[in-house]
């Protein structure tokens, strides 16, 4: 049992700052005792803005410090494997950004020294942790919807829709950016932990509908290498919900109108849809309708701003707090490094389906 308060440490500035300091903040017996980032001038900005006593000038440091029981890294997943595995050779607990690694060899080498490690080391995939997708899950488990036939994931955003966007790391593969990854990880994630089954093959089409952005340095042009549109297929392995089961999604962050994200699941006697709201339906077999399923509203920590993923995150970060003052080396219902490896497996059979145009085999 650690009596003094968790120590934190953060890597990172963009969505730390929106999402993850205000998490850590509504803790009790946690602090957020330092920041590293690349671009030491937004870690001081940062760190100012909320109190933050040490600045990193780079992350090695950030990890070598005695008050950091926990080092969340919220940075391009081109740099995740290399921080991961640092952390864990100082014994530090891990909380890692999705997508977790550049592909599924880095993620395997991740999980094994997690596992040699023997701390908490998990994934950031907060939505397990809203009330609504809870409920949800409990609901399939149950039989409220019968055998699971069909799942279909919706996210539209605008995101980046403006040409006149800057080029960024979100731009570069080599970096790691791009829908699949940051929205297709959530999408991977919430199927397997809703149906408690494993997708056993995929169909893939990426599209990047902007091909160029201004560099913010040179003023110049410079190629995308990223999706920013990803249409996908699954098929699902036989278990207690499902049956011949399949799946798609249909992910973009350059589509106009309602923000949407969405996660649909229909069976035998009927449907359930979970919305960004929170907002959880129900439609039985035959009836035509969708009826409100009712769910607690889930709390937000201040200063976060009106999203699923800042309200699934609030929850998170108390149940990792909680874990880690009580001496735990696991979270119920959180993405482990296992879990994470599985969706980077089939993350790499999506890319290796669009390059060849086939449905490709999840090994």
């Amino acid at each position: 049992m650690k009596k003094a308060p968790v120590g934190i440490g953060i890597i990172g500035t963009g969505f730390a700052r929106t999402t993850q300091i205000p998490g850590f903040r509504d803790c009790m017996g946690a602090k957020v005792v330092a920041i590293a980032s690349r671009h030491r001038e937004r870690a001081d900005a940062v760190a100012k803005e909320f109190g933050i006593e040490h600045v990193a000038d780079d992350w090695q440091e950030l990890v070598a410090r005695d008050d950091v029981d926990l080092v969340s890294i919220v940075t391009p997943p081109a740099t995740h494997m290399e921080i991961t595995l640092a952390a864990l050779e100082q014994r530090k607990a891990v909380l890692c950004e999705k997508p977790m690694a550049l592909n599924a060899e880095q993620s395997a080498r991740m999980t094994e020294k997690a596992q040699a490690a023997g701390v908490l080391a998990l994934i950031d995939h907060e939505l397990r942790f809203l009330n609504s997708r809870r409920t949800m899950r409990g609901m399939l488990q149950t039989g409220a919807i019968g055998n699971v036939r069909h799942c279909n994931y919706v996210f539209r955003s605008d995101y980046r829709a403006l040409a006149d966007r800057a080029w960024d790391w979100w731009s570069d593969e080599k970096m790691g950016g791009g829908t699949l990854g940051a929205i297709g990880s959530h999408v991977i994630d919430s199927f397997r932990w809703m149906l408690d089954t494993e997708i056993t093959k995929t169909l893939g089409m990426l599209s990047t509908h902007i091909a160029q952005r201004n560099d913010k340095s040179s003023g110049e042009q410079r190629a995308v290498t990223t999706d920013d549109e990803a249409k996908l297929l699954f098929r699902f392995a036989d278990g207690q919900l499902t049956q011949g089961a399949t799946g798609s999604a249909s992910l973009s962050v350059v589509e106009s109108g309602k923000y949407e994200n969405r996660l649909e699941i229909y069976g035998t006697k009927g449907a359930l849809m979970v919305e960004e709201t929170g907002e959880l339906w129900r439609s039985p077999t035959g009836s035509g309708v969708w009826r409100p399923v009712q769910v607690d509203q889930d709390h937000m920590a201040a200063g976060m701003r009106e999203s699923s993923w800042s309200r699934g995150f609030t929850a998170f970060a108390v149940a990792i707090c909680d874990a880690l003052r009580g001496g735990r080396k696991s979270v119920k219902d959180a993405a482990t490094f296992e879990d994470g490896h599985r969706v980077q497996v089939v993350l790499d059979a999506i890319r290796a389906s669009n390059d060849s145009g086939c449905w490709v085999t999840v090994r």
